[in-house]
């Protein structure tokens, strides 16, 4: 079933039109082939982009040359970083949720930002677990402990009672 197609006129930077003459899609010959294959795609992401789920699942690929090198890394040098790893996980969940949200209503606001806190304050937590941990796996095993030096100063002062003036 063939969809019907409408023609569509635009002018584009020089630079832009070599880029998509040279680009190599499957399915297209023409630069108007290409065109249509990208808009198809932008309208995909689009859609996708529209809930938490499937945003999480268009960042896990979008991510995964990233995982492939660190992975790669990983099996030559014997090492790994649960740092990194929980990072990459929290940090896909958030900017998934990001892309998703958007709110139209003070409530949504409201609830987009519980979700928010609460993501990353347990992700705060789980780091924090790790640097009071003895056995975390790490690239540096100092690097936790250097980055948490400033929460735990601030965490010390919001613990200590504060003087009534």
């Amino acid at each position: 079933m063939s969809q019907q197609m409408a023609p569509l006129s635009a002018r584009i930077p020089a630079d832009l039109y070599t880029w998509l003459a040279a680009l190599q899609l499957d399915g297209a010959t023409t630069t108007s082939d290409k065109l249509r294959i990208l808009l198809g795609q932008l309208k995909k992401e689009e859609d996708l982009l529209a809930d938490p789920a499937q945003a999480h699942l268009w960042l896990g690929e979008r991510l995964y040359p990233l995982r492939q090198a660190l992975n790669r890394i990983e099996l030559q040098s014997g090492q790994h970083s649960d740092a990194v790893t929980l990072l990459l996980q929290h940090s896909t969940q958030l900017m998934a949720l990001l892309l998703a949200s958007k709110p139209h209503t003070q409530a949504q606001a409201t609830e987009l930002e519980a979700r928010l806190v609460s993501q990353t304050v347990q992700m705060a937590e789980l780091l924090l677990r790790q640097g009071l941990g003895q056995q975390h796996a790490s690239y540096d095993p100092g690097v936790i402990q250097q980055g948490l030096g400033g929460i735990l100063a601030l965490a010390a002062l919001y613990t200590t009672p504060r003087s009534e003036t």
